[in-house]
């Protein structure tokens, strides 16, 4: 008749550092430790993360198992302070990040509407005369003056002023017919 050797006797054995201890354990336990897991969590994905970080985890845990009660008793409690651990967590991302989506949406819309704009603007300036396209095209060169654009252009800078009046009026007119 084989004696079996207590879950007490394996965890002071695992805490010395003994892998076959540690890992007989694990085999006696895995199943409850998941079930509770899942119990906690209430998600099979869940459960499974909590389960392999206790596992991992429980190496350096064991050292503090006292055995003041049974060992299952322990492990019970360090899956549930785990459990309850990954939810402070998971609410303190939750609160950290509260906010984020509402940003990231405003910045697309925003980016998509700067895109729209600037491909409106690309087939409004194909439909000016090369002269107005080519002051238009100079002048939204951050930083160009009148002055400057002018003497890109070879033209004066008064000649520049007439062409800016001419494209607002024409960009403003092909809006307005498009509305």
């Amino acid at each position: 008749m084989r004696m079996e050797v207590t879950d007490e006797a394996l965890a002071r054995a695992a805490a010395g550092g003994d892998a076959v201890a540690y890992s007989t354990l694990l085999s006696r336990h895995y199943d409850r430790v998941f079930g509770l897991a899942f119990r906690l969590t209430g998600r099979r994905a869940d459960a499974e993360d909590l389960t392999q970080d206790i596992c991992a985890a429980l190496p350096a845990k064991v050292a503090a198992f006292r055995a003041d009660a049974r060992f299952s008793t322990w492990l019970y409690r360090v899956v549930v302070n785990a459990a309850h651990d990954r939810r402070r967590r998971l609410a303190t991302y939750a609160r950290a990040t509260e906010g984020w989506g509402e940003v990231e949406l405003a910045r697309r819309a925003e980016a998509e509407e700067a895109a729209e704009a600037l491909d409106w603007l690309q087939r409004a300036m194909a439909t000016l005369p090369d002269n107005l396209r080519d002051t238009l095209a100079v002048l939204l060169d951050d930083g160009m003056t009148h002055g400057a654009a002018a003497e890109v252009l070879g033209v004066s800078e008064g000649t520049v002023s007439w062409r800016m009046s001419e494209i607002k009026k024409r960009l403003k007119s092909l809006k307005d017919e498009e509305q």
